[in-house]
């Protein structure tokens, strides 16, 4: 027979650990988009959820294996007379790296942005062979 632990107050103490329990809070949170990573019979696929962000600000890259997306996005200015309980829209930076679960033609790689959503399209090809290289054993 198992014992497991009761905890009364367990909900409470989660009730006051949340952000906005009692003041507004100004969080700064990272902020790494949602990304989606798919293959197709010719492509890999990904989909990174970035609304409201201008696509010149977006810049992604691929080098050895690795899909890079990065940029700034701006805070909307804060109007004084709101009385702001809880401000979260905020300006910043993100970063999204991810190892690509196939290889890539790096020089083909297509990247589009439409609805919020920048769909990165990377045309895949044959794996390179890799050269065994034979190491020779020295004594001393």
């Amino acid at each position: 027979m198992n014992i497991v632990p009761r905890k009364p107050f367990g909900e409470l103490d989660d009730f006051f650990r949340d952000d906005d329990w009692f003041f507004p809070v100004f969080s700064r949170k990272d902020f790494e988009p949602d990304m989606d990573v798919y293959e197709t019979e010719k492509d890999v696929v990904a989909e990174i959820n970035l609304p409201n962000i201008d696509p010149n600000d977006i810049k992604v890259s691929v080098d050895d294996g690795v899909l890079k997306v990065s940029g700034d996005f701006e805070e909307k200015e804060e109007d004084k007379e709101k009385n702001y309980w809880k401000k979260e829209i905020r300006r910043g930076s993100f970063k999204r790296a991810i190892r690509l679960p196939a290889e890539v033609d790096e020089e083909k790689v297509d990247a589009n942005y439409q609805n919020g959503i920048l769909k990165v399209v990377l045309p895949k090809t044959k794996p390179k062979k890799k050269k065994e290289k034979e190491i020779k054993v020295k004594s001393k």
